[in-house]
């Protein structure tokens, strides 16, 4: 069995040049919590998760730098959580999302995108051909379908 033979398509996602809202639009409308960002080409450029979104909007704490020369203190968040969220919502994707995100050939064979999910803990992979964004695979995908025969 091959990514082309389970991947989901076509693939909700964001264009690069779209703010962080177009993502959390389709996060609620669609219950997602990840998209590939592409560009005008259907390439992919990044993705962007639930996991983005929570490092952003999340409390940062104040950090001590130290080495035997000098002290620095890295100030955590001088905003309030609303305006952090507030302020997420209008920048640009690309902001926070990972610009190189791991992909698979359409051809791949499921078992290697199941040990690359695992190893790399993540939840999707899109999958591409020729370079181009064609499907998108998740632990749920290969799950439901590597065990449907044996329920």
């Amino acid at each position: 069995m091959q990514a082309r033979d389970i991947m989901i398509s076509p693939v909700y996602k964001v264009k690069e040049y779209d703010t962080v809202r177009a993502v959390i639009e389709k996060f609620i409308d669609h219950r997602i919590s990840g998209l590939p960002v592409i560009n005008d080409r259907n390439e992919i450029k990044g993705y962007v998760s639930d996991g983005d979104i929570m490092r952003y909007i999340g409390k940062h704490d104040d950090m001590i730098i130290s080495s035997l020369t000098f002290t620095a203190v890295v100030k955590g968040d001088e905003e309030a959580y609303d305006e952090r969220v507030r302020k997420l919502m209008k920048i640009n994707v690309m902001e926070i999302a990972k610009k190189k995100p791991v992909t698979v050939p359409w051809d791949e064979e499921v078992e290697n995108i199941a040990a690359i999910l695992g190893r790399k803990q993540i939840k999707k992979v899109p999958v591409e051909r020729n370079g181009v964004l064609v499907g998108i695979i998740s632990r749920g995908d290969i799950i439901r379908h590597s065990f449907k025969y044996f329920m």
